[in-house]
C-alpha cells in the first residue's frame, strides 16, 4: 500500500515467480484470470500454488464472467481465492449472494454505462473501458472524467489502459481507492508475463502521486 492508501492490484497474472515478485516490490492484490476466452487464463491448480506462495501479504482476486453462483462459491474455495471479481453480465442477485467477498466489474463507455453502479450491492467496485466482444484486458483507457463523481461515494478501482506514464495523472483526477493494471505491466508480446521494471515505474508513479496530494494537502 502507498502512503496515501491507493491500493494497486496487477491483473493477469498467470505464474508464481511473478506474483511473488510483484507483491515484494509493494504490490497490494493479484488478480488470476478464470475467463476461458482470455490469453491471460489459469487453472485451479497454479492459483492455487500462486495463493499459497503468497499467502497473506496480498489479496488474491479471481476474475470470473458469467459463472453460476455456486460454480463461483466452489472455484473461490478451490482456488484458495480472497475476492472475485464478476466481470460478465452477472445480475445483482448474483453478486449479493457473495458478498463481502466479491465485487462488480463495469464496463463503461458513457454516463449511461457509470449509472448503472447502481445496480449493483456493495461497497466496491471496479470500472473498466467498455470494448464491443471484449470482457477486459484491452488496455484501452476509461475516461476518468465520467467516474470521478462515483469514486467519492464507492470504493473504486480504476482500471482500463493504466501505464506506469499515465497513472499518475488519472489517480489525480479520480482519486480512487485502488488501480488496476494488465497489459500496460506486461512484457512486449508476452501477455501472460509480467515486466517487473514496468510494475516497479508503476508503483514509483503511484508514490508520486502520493507526495502531490501530500503537499497539496489532501
Amino acid at each position: 500500500m502507498t502512503p496515501m492508501n491507493v491500493h494497486v492490484k496487477v491483473c493477469g497474472v498467470t505464474n508464481v515467480e511473478d506474483a511473488t515478485e510483484c507483491v515484494a516490490l509493494g504490490v497490494s492484490a493479484i488478480g488470476l484470470n478464470f475467463v476461458p476466452s482470455s490469453p491471460r487464463r489459469v487453472d485451479v491448480e497454479t492459483a492455487r500454488a500462486i495463493a499459497e506462495a503468497v499467502g497473506d501479504r496480498a489479496l488474491i482476486v479471481g476474475v470470473v464472467a458469467d459463472l453460476d453462483v455456486d460454480a463461483m462459491k466452489r472455484l473461490r474455495d478451490e482456488a484458495r481465492l480472497g475476492c472475485l471479481q464478476l466481470h460478465g453480465d452477472e445480475p445483482p442477485e448474483a453478486l449479493e449472494a457473495l458478498l463481502p467477498h466479491a465485487y462488480k466489474a463495469l464496463r463503461v463507455a458513457d454516463a449511461a454505462d457509470v449509472a448503472r453502479a447502481d445496480e449493483f450491492p456493495g461497497e466496491h467496485l471496479l470500472v473498466d473501458a467498455k470494448v464491443a466482444g471484449a470482457l477486459g484486458g484491452t488496455g484501452v483507457r476509461v475516461d476518468p472524467a465520467l467516474v470521478v463523481e462515483l469514486a467519492r461515494r464507492r470504493k473504486l478501482t480504476l482500471a482500463g489502459g493504466l501505464r506506469p506514464d499515465n497513472i499518475a495523472a488519472a489517480i489525480a483526477t479520480v482519486r480512487p481507492f485502488a488501480v488496476d493494471v494488465a497489459s500496460g505491466v506486461e512484457r512486449a508480446a508476452e501477455p501472460r508475463r509480467k515486466d517487473l521494471r514496468l510494475v516497479e515505474e508503476l508503483l514509483a508513479e503511484v508514490r508520486r502521486a502520493a507526495r502531490d496530494f501530500s503537499s497539496s494537502g489532501f
